[in-house]
């Protein structure tokens, strides 16, 4: 395979032909950019590698200087937020060696163990790989091929086999890996592709060798769907790197397929001659072509965009594949699995169009044209259908250009000198409506949008540890859920959660708008500082990142005790009054039907409390603090008897006082109170309560409604992490937002004994 390359360590002449400096193998997977293994890459000197390569079977080799730009898992410090190098492209030698080192020491790499390699003296020399648009978990059985460079009686060469598909290793989308058998491995092909012979593409990386058996694991493609996301809006393709490299990947394909004096044969013609129908419907130049139109168009705004438009195909009926969809392509080998054979085309045709006229993240001047191709090729597909879906087909086409031309006419009529405006004046007012259009969603609170939700569950007989899952969680209340695990310690809770909660924020998040992270907690745990973790992905506290809150999750239980005459809820919490002076039961505490009723009542104050929030501004009421001096919480019938404008705010949590905080908070979800703040203060009590009294009253009141809060604590956590002293007092703050409209899953069901 002329695409497969080997990497070496970065030296000259006669001795890249050395097995001494021979690291292990790679492939180009689009132009001047080599995917290989981070274990393999990181054995370079501050990330710099030689790449050799052959331009053509049996015409020798050439050799490419190369930059490690980007490894999974990723590693701060190696990449800046656009998912591209740092600025002065040069990556820190102490770095490298240390986790080289480490990597040894250990004898393995985390997964997914990936690396692109850029060459820093591009050529154009040298054949790509055909990578699929498919998950690798398609794959669950059969023979896969391999290649890579090994060391033979002192030589390097290339070497090449087959190798059975034995199910797989791991659980979590970035943890999963193929267990390939039935032949060795010989040192030196990590890095290399792993091929579905039946379909002629790449579906994988060669990660590891078994040291117990014959064969080994690989990595699949989608992995590198896990690339950093760009936290804005991209101004180019070129600026988010997962793009860049597979519409290049396309784009190379296409022209190679089309290319009128070429003689050598393609990618697509061997996946002719195998018979290959990708989705059942097309055929492989067919495909080739349309993802090369595909990748001619600016990428989706962001995954939360593409799934958008996947859930707008009426016939779709595969769930979302993990890691989700990232770039047209991955959208296209979405429908691959839901395709049925009488509408496959259908399918496919209705994305196009779907993708056609979706918002983009910016537009340049090929644009135009871009779709007008993408057009052509739906159509002359359309042919092979009926007369009516092709009607429904140019209705469309031309509804949607009235509406991009009412879009952009009345500013774009007339130019300065009362001519018409020309091109430019147009793309510069795409660029405005594309930003209007994001200013009005931005007016939308992030509890409006899609949301990660990360659930906890204490276990009872093992208080330091707990059950967990992550979810994306709609706007109506439908939550799909991505992972879940048992018996995980508290104390490494956010390592465990850091991959899935990764890949919850990219199914979420939008260019400039981080999604919401909801915490669902038991009120025990209520106070856990989630804000303040640090992801292994992320330098910054999540809570600096992102919008974070904490819901009750045992609300319903807490109200449950509290209303059932057979418990005593002084004895707990102290709520009411259980005896009176001459130790007889108080009949406001006695059993009888009324306390259904009781809870009917809570629940309908809860909702009214929240719509009241919604619709006017706030008012924050300090419980627990009277200008620096202590006083109790209010008990519940005291709190449900406050306006329902009111926001509780906890001045003194972690400090002495008269309940312990677990107590203090279920008082306010009992009162039904869906919106509170307080903030953590552990072992600082002597800190000066009056600014954050008048920081909470004013911060609370300043958003016209409770829709906002969840953005403007974001906001002074990002002022506080930015060293602005006029938000010292906001340390260790946290905001309880308890939707009673968006219950939790699971919540109401009723659980019988197995």
């Amino acid at each position: 395979m002329a695409a497969t390359v080997r990497i070496h360590r970065p030296v000259v002449g006669y001795a890249l032909e050395e097995p001494g400096t021979f690291l292990g193998s790679g492939f180009f997977i689009a132009p001047n950019w080599v995917l290989t293994c981070a274990h393999v890459a990181c054995g370079g000197e501050g990330g710099e590698v030689a790449v050799v390569y052959e331009t053509a079977p049996g015409r020798g080799t050439s050799t490419a200087p190369g930059r490690v730009v980007a490894t999974l898992p990723d590693h701060t410090g190696m990449t800046d937020h656009t998912g591209m190098t740092d600025h002065t492209g040069m990556i820190d030698r102490t770095e490298w060696a240390e986790r080289r080192t480490a990597a040894v020491s250990s004898g393995n790499w985390p997964t997914p163990d990936l690396a692109l390699v850029q060459l820093t003296e591009p050529v154009d020399d040298h054949e790509c790989v055909y990578v699929s648009e498919r998950p690798a978990a398609y794959y669950g059985e059969g023979r896969v091929l391999y290649a890579g460079w090994t060391e033979n009686e002192g030589r390097l060469q290339v070497i090449d086999g087959t190798l059975t598909v034995q199910g797989t290793i791991g659980g979590w989308s970035s943890d999963v890996q193929m267990r390939l058998g039935d032949n060795d491995l010989p040192y030196g092909v990590s890095g290399g592709p792993v091929i579905d012979p039946v379909r002629g593409e790449v579906i994988g990386v060669l990660k590891a060798r078994s040291d117990h058996r014959p064969g080994g694991t690989s990595t699949g493609i989608e992995q590198l769907r896990t690339l950093r996301v760009p936290a804005a809006a991209v101004p180019a393709e070129h600026s988010d790197l997962y793009q860049a490299v597979f519409h290049a990947h396309d784009r190379y394909h296409r022209d190679r397929q089309r290319h009128p004096a070429s003689r050598r044969q393609t990618w697509t013609d061997v996946q002719a001659r195998l018979g290959a129908r990708p989705g059942r419907t097309l055929t492989p130049d067919e495909r080739i072509q349309l993802l090369g139109r595909l990748a001619e168009l600016p990428p989706p705004e962001s995954t939360r965009g593409l799934l958008d438009i996947l859930d707008a195909l009426p016939d779709l009926q595969a769930p979302t594949p993990l890691p989700a969809p990232r770039g047209w392509r991955d959208g296209l080998g979405a429908l691959y699995e839901s395709a049925s054979d009488d509408g496959a085309l259908e399918l496919v045709l209705d994305y196009a169009m779907l993708a056609m006229s979706a918002p983009r993240p910016f537009v340049v001047p090929s644009t135009p044209d871009a779709e007008k191709a993408l057009w052509v090729w739906v159509w002359q597909a359309a042919q092979r259908l009926s007369a009516r879906y092709r009607s429904g087909l140019a209705e469309q086409r031309v509804e949607r250009l009235r509406q991009r031309d009412e879009a952009d006419v009345p500013d774009l009529v007339l130019g300065p000198s009362g001519k018409p405006g020309g091109r430019k004046q147009h793309r510069r007012q795409q660029r405005r409506t594309a930003v209007d259009a994001r200013a009005r969603a931005r007016a939308v609170g992030s509890a409006g949008r899609p949301s990660a939700l990360l659930e906890l569950v204490r276990r009872g007989w093992e208080p330091d540890r707990c059950d967990w899952s992550v979810s994306v969680a709609a706007p109506g209340g439908e939550a799909v859920r991505l992972h879940e695990a048992e018996r995980t310690p508290l104390a490494d809770l956010s390592a465990h959660v850091a991959g899935p909660l990764a890949e919850a924020f990219r199914q979420c998040d939008e260019p400039g708008r981080p999604a919401l992270l909801q915490v669902a907690l038991p009120h025990a745990l209520l106070g856990l500082a989630v804000d303040t973790w640090q992801l292994p992905t992320d330098a910054e506290q999540l809570g600096a990142l992102r919008p974070v809150v904490v819901r009750c999750a045992d609300r319903d239980r807490l109200s449950d005790e509290a209303f059932d005459a057979s418990y005593d809820p002084t004895a707990r919490f102290g709520l009411f009054e259980s005896e009176d002076e001459e130790g007889e039961e108080d009949e406001d505490v006695d059993a009888s039907d009324g306390d259904l009723d009781d809870l009917d009542d809570l629940d309908v104050e809860r909702r009214a409390r929240w719509r009241w929030l919604h619709a006017h501004r706030a008012k924050a009421e300090v419980l627990d603090c009277d200008d620096g001096l202590r006083k109790p919480v209010p008990t519940v019938e005291q709190l449900r008897a406050l306006s329902h404008g009111t926001v509780p705010v906890l001045c003194r949590y972690g400090d002495l006082r008269y309940e312990d905080d677990a107590e203090a908070l279920a008082r306010i979800v009992l009162g039904g109170y869906g919106v509170a703040l307080w903030r953590r203060r552990r072992g600082r009590p002597d800190v000066v309560c009056g600014e954050f009294h008048r920081g909470t009253i004013d911060e609370i009141a300043e958003p016209a409604s409770a829709h906002h809060l969840p953005e403007a604590v974001h906001d002074l956590r990002m002022r506080l992490r930015a060293g602005r002293t006029e938000s010292f007092w906001a340390d260790g703050v946290a905001l309880l937002y308890d939707d009673p409209h968006q219950p939790l899953p699971g919540t109401g069901d009723l659980l019988e004994a197995p």
